[in-house]
């Protein structure tokens, strides 16, 4: 048997080396994958949208008159005083110029009112002559007194028309006076804020004739900021007054804390870029006291993004979600790593959110679990740290 073993050696060896070779070839290697641990930790869950800034309070100045207001030399960022700054001066509608159509009625008018005022005079010279001759037969008893009376009422309404006449006259005359006259007459009033803050925008910068109720200014206090976020009706009505607000993208590396203040009850339908009908309703955020330098860079009307926190859980079991995937019967499953081999695992879920997801069963923390599985990761096979 030895002879034979002897004779055969170098055909058993080179065998033995085949199998050796086919065995290390066809040998199943190791899946390189990458692994996270789960552990507990901070998480939550919010409805994030834009949003833009304004200030609480806005004042609108408008004019009180119809006039001819001065050019607005206050630029935006001005501080104003309430009942102390000017914002502008107004002053009463310049004359308008006269064509030749309107000079010749004034002048006809004029004429006119000459003429009556001619026939006025003389209706009254002789309404007092027939009084001189009333008086004279009723002192002598030859008049009765109710004639006296009539005739001395006669000579009063007389007297009347020609006033009335003259007035007239001066009135015509004073049109047709400066036609050419352009500029603003009369004293200037002042126009002066209402309220302490900033001056924000002007909306009416040079000066003109302007109508009663033109908005000139609009005024505000930058630190009493809040936010207006854009938010779907249906995530609007998870939210409730009170519940934190993170601000970010507001030009700060920062994220500021506010708390919603208000939910409008009254929705709005806006067309989206992708032109889908929404809508939409307002909700009002008010940041928390803190330091003003943080809002100082914040005017009216910037954009932010906002994020209201609906959960949050300091010390969540969390594992990353891209170690989660649907299992043949709809539940979620993951692979843990155990000794060096990939074990299928079914869990359960709670509260996901772009980073983490919440394990309410099937974890324990410190386990490590195989992120965003390959298609050769199977249960049982053997993985190794990418």
């Amino acid at each position: 048997m030895w002879a034979a073993l002897k004779r055969w050696r170098w055909a058993i060896g080179i065998a033995s080396l085949l199998v050796l070779g086919l065995a290390w070839t066809f040998w199943p290697e190791r899946v390189t994958v990458d692994l996270a641990k789960v552990d507990r930790g901070p998480m939550s869950i919010g409805v994030t949208d834009d949003g833009v800034t304004r200030v609480r309070d806005l004042f609108i100045v408008s004019a009180p008159v119809s006039g001819y207001v001065t050019r607005i030399e206050l630029d935006p960022g001005d501080p104003v005083v309430a009942n102390s700054t000017v914002i502008a001066r107004m002053a009463p509608l310049p004359s308008t110029p006269l064509d030749t159509r309107t000079r010749a009625e004034l002048a006809n008018a004029v004429s006119a009112a000459q003429a009556a005022e001619v026939g006025a005079r003389a209706a009254l010279q002789l309404a007092r002559n027939n009084l001189e001759r009333a008086q004279a037969l009723a002192e002598r008893g030859f008049l009765p007194r109710a004639q006296l009376e009539a005739s001395r009422a006669t000579a009063q309404t007389r007297a009347a028309e020609l006033d009335r006449s003259r007035a007239e006259t001066r009135r015509l005359r004073a049109a047709m006076s400066n036609p050419a006259d352009t500029s603003p007459t009369g004293g200037l009033v002042a126009v002066r804020s209402p309220e302490s803050g900033v001056l924000l925008r002007r909306i009416s910068e040079s000066e003109g004739a302007i109508a009663q109720g033109t908005s000139l200014v609009e005024i505000g206090d930058p630190a009493r900021i809040e936010v207006v976020l854009d938010l779907l009706s249906r995530e609007a009505a998870r939210i409730e007054p009170g519940a934190e607000v993170q601000i970010t993208h507001w030009g700060g590396e920062e994220t500021l804390i506010g708390r919603v203040h208000r939910i409008e009850p009254f929705g709005r339908l806006k067309v989206s870029a992708l032109g889908i009908e929404e809508q939409r309703v307002n909700v009002i955020v008010q940041f928390d006291p803190g330091p003003a330098s943080r809002l100082a860079a914040l005017g009216h009307g910037y954009q932010v993004d906002g994020t209201v926190i609906l959960w949050r859980d300091e010390q969540a079991l969390r594992v990353p979600v891209g170690a989660l995937f649907r299992g043949p019967g709809g539940g979620w499953q993951l692979f843990v790593a155990d000794a060096g081999r990939a074990r299928l695992r079914d869990v359960e879920i709670g509260h996901i959110n772009d980073e983490h997801a919440q394990v309410t069963r099937g974890l324990e923390a410190g386990e490590e679990v195989v992120v965003n599985p390959g298609s050769g990761t199977e249960d049982g096979v053997r993985v190794a740290r990418r």
